[in-house]
């Protein structure tokens, strides 16, 4: 009996494979790590230097002994080069891999800016433990970090950097942090809470090129300013990871698209996590990976189960101002209602009807998240 097939060792290819054991103990399963494989959490990377934690120390569980718990064939520093449909066979690194069924969980790339200058190759991004091993070299003994993005994963670096007492310039052509999630008076209000730690903000303003300038790096801006720092850091997003299943012929929009029971248009194989695009969202967070985990597994275990995802607040990890989100959906309609308070800012999404449909809280006040989320529409 050919095996279950996980590609990815990040959250969701282990959570898949820890409740897939909850369903059936026996079933073989192979997982496929294009790293290492160790189990960690992601989200410890954008705030583990002010605890001085090394990636080793970030590590929970070693990949050995995860796979050894499962009961799981490790397939580490393993790159899957193609996925033959017809025959449920994939071509990988260390040869031909055969499935009964396919998970991709290939998680999602660093978006790379178009950036001129003879030191654009030297930007950094931290995606993984293999990239936070690599910052924490570049940085030691530094002290000036600029971040380029002042969105989720730029404000958490910003504040985990400055409050390990680097000297932080955040740039991003938007008007305020976290525009794609925050309205503009919730985004305003972790300005200053971060300047305290010694973030200093540039909005509107672009970076162009960056170039050598002794030791250190010159960054052009849109404006034609010059700001000299120690590191660099781009932190403007992420992309999912989509060629491997493109070149399959998988149908690929935004992610890898998948039905509610997190199926691809080739009925063997199934995507989920930062990848995969379902009911027409991609959700790159820790709830909804969790939930897709879940329903997947049951479904691989002879169960199809739907994937449902309830109000699942987003907490942005700045400590100097606390913030919870609940996205709107792109398509809704409706007005903000934002009240700004001394400890915070309170503002919530609402339909024309008065049905909650998304919230943003920051401050002491994101201590409302899930008395709000039990008010949002289903």
């Amino acid at each position: 009996m050919n095996p279950i097939v996980i590609i990815g060792s990040g959250l969701a290819g282990w959570t898949l494979v820890r409740e897939l054991r909850k369903s059936n103990k026996d079933a073989p399963v192979v997982l496929i790590s294009a790293d290492a494989g160790d189990f960690y959490s992601k989200p410890m990377l954008s705030n583990a230097l002010a605890q001085n934690k090394t990636a080793a120390q970030l590590v929970t569980t070693p990949a050995a002994t995860m796979a050894e718990q499962q009961g799981i064939t490790l397939m580490a520093r393993t790159r899957v080069e193609a996925i033959d449909r017809e025959r449920k066979v994939l071509t990988t690194s260390a040869g031909e891999q055969p499935y009964s069924a396919l998970a991709l969980a290939l998680g999602a790339d660093p978006i790379r800016l178009p950036l001129g200058g003879d030191a654009a190759g030297a930007v950094l991004s931290v995606n993984d433990l293999d990239d936070y091993a690599r910052f924490r070299d570049a940085i030691a003994g530094k002290r000036r970090i600029a971040v380029i993005g002042a969105g989720l994963i730029g404000c958490e670096f910003a504040n985990d950097l400055a409050a390990a007492g680097y000297v932080i310039n955040v740039y991003d052509p938007t008007a305020h942090p976290l525009s794609s999630l925050l309205p503009e008076a919730a985004g305003r209000s972790l300005l200053s809470p971060l300047a305290a730690l010694g973030v200093a903000w540039h909005f509107g303003r672009s970076v162009r090129a960056v170039d050598r300038a002794g030791e250190g790096f010159r960054l052009t801006l849109d404006d034609g300013t010059l700001h000299e720092v120690d590191a660099v850091l781009s932190a403007v997003g992420l992309r999912p990871r989509t060629l491997l299943a493109k070149e399959a012929g998988l149908d690929v929009n935004r992610g890898i698209v998948t039905d509610e029971y997190l199926r691809t248009s080739d009925a063997a194989i199934y995507a989920l996590g930062d990848c995969a695009e379902t009911q027409g969202a991609v959700r790159p967070y820790v709830l909804p990976i969790m939930h897709s985990a879940r329903a997947l597994a049951r479904t691989l275990a002879g169960e199809a189960t739907a994937v449902v995802f309830p109000p699942m607040p987003v907490m942005v990890k700045t400590p100097a101002c606390p913030a919870t989100v609940v996205p709107v959906a792109r398509d809704a309609v409706g007005s903000w209602e934002i009240i700004e308070h001394e400890s915070g800012v309170k503002a919530t999404f609402s339909s024309a009807d008065g049905k909650l449909l998304g919230f943003a809280l920051t401050g002491k006040l994101a201590e409302e998240r899930m008395a709000l989320a039990k008010l949002l529409a289903g």
